[in-house]
């Protein structure tokens, strides 16, 4: 199991529940769609409020073009369910609680800390893009949605 993925392998699957209760798996969405999943510390954090509110106001962009938006924090599943009510956020946000798939996409610092880390997956399953910056909050948007475009042309 890789600590640390890199741009051209294979994402590895993974099954965690989302803000609705229902369970979302990675390989759902291979051979229909781009995936943008991004890694994030902690709802309701100004960084994270940011990414994922800015995330919201670009999902039309994402979703014309055939990509589906997926968020993963270690927060609860009733976090993720109030966050996404308060920030009006049309995409799915999914507990990792154990950080283990976090720890398989190798989006955490030492000491267990989660990343702000986006991974682009086209569709067959394959990393195109892996953009990490802590600071950059928009500049994670800007990036997937670029590699993006150039999937689907």
């Amino acid at each position: 199991m890789p600590s640390k993925l890199v741009e051209g392998a294979t994402a590895p699957d993974f099954a965690l529940r989302s803000q609705t209760g229902e369970n979302v798996r990675l390989n759902d969405f291979i051979d229909k769609k781009v995936v943008v999943l991004y890694f994030y510390p902690k709802d309701f954090t100004p960084g994270c409020t940011t990414e994922a509110c800015t995330f919201r106001d670009s999902y039309e962009d994402f979703k014309d073009l055939g990509a589906q938006v997926i968020g993963i924090s270690s927060d609860s599943v009733e976090s993720h369910k109030k966050f996404a009510q308060k920030y009006n956020l049309p995409f799915q946000l999914l507990s990792d609680e154990d950080g283990e798939v976090r720890e398989l996409y190798g989006a955490q610092k030492s000491g267990g800390l989660s990343t702000r880390s986006t991974f682009v997956i086209d569709k067959k399953g394959v990393i195109r893009m892996i953009f990490s910056s802590q600071l950059q909050a928009r500049k994670h948007i800007e990036e997937a949605l670029g590699i993006v475009k150039l999937l689907v042309q």
